[in-house]
């Protein structure tokens, strides 16, 4: 899986990060082990996942000690199963067990955020619509987890506040009108995806004619959108958002949407368990 170009240079941040929470000024638990002590150690899944956060592992052990060995038997993106072996670790027993909570916190995190977006996307992996991700995530872990979101089958929606345009109802109201929106947006960032947020059928035909890129739908009912596809015929996308389930997904996939943005894609993940044991020591 690749990973989006600020999300390289973002990940030995976090890490350093997730460190310094952790270890603090040492590990002293770890100071049990004679300094000389190798071991060797294995970390398997207990749950049914998909996995991801390759990255941060190798970076956590980077940064512990560059000594260690990170052995890999899958990859991101890949289905894994229950007791199946994620990967091994060499090298000094204390660098091992220093970084393990930190390691596993950010596989077990983000492989969570996959396997619900594998989950949703599958109920829907015979229909046109891409599920998209929002904003809604965990803090200073956006672009992780909108990597995690790719590694499970979803699209990202914008990064954040700066790359596209996304137009609610308070922006609508201190701009005066949806037309005015669209037009001050299109002089402030040239060539930047203008979306508008509609609460009904009168609020699309004004940001169809407005000339909107990307049209969300929110709340509407399946009738409601099913006339929305109708009227828009391809001038704008269409996306739906707001009351997505389990239950109700497919349904709106089916209305001949472009687009469904699900913020439980990242706010409602449940995090993988993990569990890593040393095997030789």
């Amino acid at each position: 899986m690749s990973t989006h170009p600020l999300l390289e240079k973002d990940i030995p941040t976090q890490v350093a990060g997730a460190i310094a929470e952790d270890v603090g000024g040492g590990d002293i638990t770890a100071m049990l082990i004679p300094a000389e002590r190798q071991a060797r150690a294995r970390v398997i899944t207990r749950d049914d996942a998909i996995l991801c956060g390759t990255a941060w592992v190798n970076e956590v052990f980077r940064q512990i000690d560059p000594e260690v060995k990170v052995i890999w038997q899958t990859k991101d993106g890949e289905r894994v199963t229950r007791n199946q072996v994620l990967f091994y670790l060499e090298g000094s027993a204390r660098s091992l067990l220093t970084g393990e909570r930190c390691a596993l916190n950010f596989v077990q995190t983000l492989s969570g955020t996959a396997t619900r977006c594998q989950q949703y996307a599958d109920l829907v992996s015979d229909t046109k619509v891409q599920l998209l991700d929002t904003r809604k995530t965990l803090p200073g872990l956006r672009l992780a987890q909108k990597y995690a979101v790719t590694c499970g089958g979803c699209f990202n929606h914008r990064i954040g506040l700066y790359d596209a345009f996304l137009i609610k109802e308070n922006h609508i109201s201190a701009c005066g009108s949806i037309a005015a929106s669209i037009e001050r947006a299109h002089e402030i960032a040239p060539g930047k995806p203008v979306e508008v947020e509609v609460e009904n059928l009168e609020e699309l035909n004004q940001a169809l004619e407005a000339g909107a890129d990307i049209i969300m739908i929110d709340n509407f009912s399946l009738e409601m959108m099913r006339e929305a596809v109708r009227i828009a015929d391809g001038q704008a996308k269409l996306e739906a958002s707001g009351g997505v389930t389990d239950e109700t997904l497919r349904d709106i996939a089916l209305t001949g949407v472009d687009y469904i943005s699900i913020g439980a894609l990242t706010k409602d993940c449940k995090a993988v368990d993990l569990s890593m044991r040393l095997v030789e020591i």
